[in-house]
């Protein structure tokens, strides 16, 4: 969330930014100002009717005692009709704040000034590619084709059980989704992330903490008799662990990681776009997440970038990382690096990590500061990647490791798999 000084000190700053997102906020900003403005005014009117009753109530004991029991109860009168006035200006004040929570809850974060103008995917730019060809055999198969013929996934069953989107992972498949998930731990928690294991359920709480309410609740697995939420991320378990949080100077940087389940509707998403692994409602996912002060976040943003860049490299798999543009780049964030792998069967491009920089946007709906060194709190920025999601790594690695006799498994994943091929 946007904070009020930040549209108070350069409200045309906010709306030319905003309109790199192709987000129109004049109207939403000019009435946050006038809210804004209302709340100061009646807060003024607030504080002198509660000066003077206060003043008021003084004198009626002086009153009293000097005898002058009609000018009191004319004081007391008074103070009735200030205490009556500062209730109905209390009302008024709290539905405008009201009000005013409600407008910024609409404003997009700001983008950073690396973030290009662009209506969506197609406007993305491509900032680095890498990792080797894959030589598929003749009469290569699609990921899905291949989890049939191996037997090590099952989409049937997950249908049989759940539903779609819900694949059954089985012998030397599940043990490669175990080895992934052990595997990206293992290099997280090598390179300084402490490993926590959150809760897969949140509250109301924490969901708006990180921006998903109430922006994107069409999205998420609501049980309504508890009020909670399925994570739709680690991200959002993991940086509200901080939330309500006052950070010292020496606590710099927090560094975390955790592998969940996640869990997303993917309302609306049809086609061939969908077939197999490459959109699931439950899939597995490592997370990594960090808390920083302002003027780091976005070294710590390139070092996110950089880790995510050597997981993929050690996987021996061909990627490109984007920028998004304005057009493409989620409400909350400030800036977002997307990574892609090339899946050779489908001859398409497959998401598997987005590294983002939030700047205080959580930290100001989490109320996630720190105190500085003169002792004043400030806001916090929050970062968070994927590090890495498993079902299109896995859809990638299937295709792009086919042979005639098999699929070659990857030389580092091998002391997690116990296998060296999946035939």
């Amino acid at each position: 969330m946007l904070t009020i000084k930040t549209l108070r000190d350069n409200p045309e700053h906010v709306i030319e930014k905003l309109a790199v997102k192709n987000f129109d906020a004049r109207v939403i900003v000019e009435r946050v100002l006038e809210l804004d403005a209302n709340r100061r005014g009646l807060q003024t009117e607030s504080d002198a009717l509660v000066a003077r009753q206060k003043v008021k109530s003084a004198q009626i004991g002086a009153l009293m005692k000097a005898g002058k029991r009609d000018e009191a109860e004319a004081a007391k009168s008074e103070v009735t009709a200030l205490k009556e006035k500062s209730s109905a200006l209390l009302a008024q004040a709290d539905q405008n704040n009201r009000e005013l929570e409600e407008q910024l809850l609409l404003l997009p974060n700001l983008p950073c000034d690396l973030v290009a103008p662009g209506k969506g995917a197609e406007d993305n730019q491509i900032v680095k590619t890498g990792g080797p060809e894959a030589h598929l055999p003749k009469g290569a198969l699609p990921h899905w084709d291949l989890a049939r013929k191996y037997d090590i996934i099952d989409f049937d069953l997950g249908v049989k059980v759940t539903g779609a989107g819900f694949p059954v992972y089985k012998g030397k498949g599940a043990k490669l989704q175990r080895a992934l998930i052990n595997f990206f731990l293992d290099v997280n928690t090598a390179a300084g992330y402490k490993e926590i294991e959150p809760p897969v359920m949140v509250n109301a709480a924490s969901g708006f903490g990180t921006g998903q309410l109430p922006d994107k609740e069409g999205q998420m697995y609501h049980m309504e008799l508890d009020d909670f939420y399925m994570v739709p991320t680690a991200e959002v378990p993991l940086t509200n662990l901080y939330r309500d949080m006052i950070l010292t100077e020496d606590q710099f940087p927090q560094k975390i990681t955790a592998y969940t389940p996640c869990f997303r509707r993917e309302a609306g998403s049809y086609g061939k776009d969908v077939r197999g692994l490459n959109r699931l409602h439950q899939f597995d996912k490592v997370e990594i997440v960090r808390i920083e002060k302002p003027e780091n976040s976005y070294a710590a943003l390139d070092e996110m970038i950089a880790h995510v860049e050597g997981i993929v490299n050690r996987l021996g798999l061909k990627y490109r990382i984007l920028r998004l543009c304005g057009g493409d780049l989620s409400f909350t964030s400030a800036i977002t690096y997307d990574f892609e792998l090339w899946s050779a069967a489908q001859e398409r491009w497959l998401e598997i990590s987005s590294v983002s920089n939030f700047e205080t946007f959580q930290s100001n709906r989490l109320r996630l500061r720190y105190r500085d060194e003169n002792g004043k709190t400030q806001l916090c920025h929050t970062l968070n990647g994927s590090s890495l999601a498993l079902p299109r790594v896995v859809a990638a690695l299937l295709e792009d490791n086919e042979t005639e006799d098999g699929i070659v498994i990857p030389e580092v994943l091998r002391p997690y798999t116990g296998f060296d091929k999946i035939d």
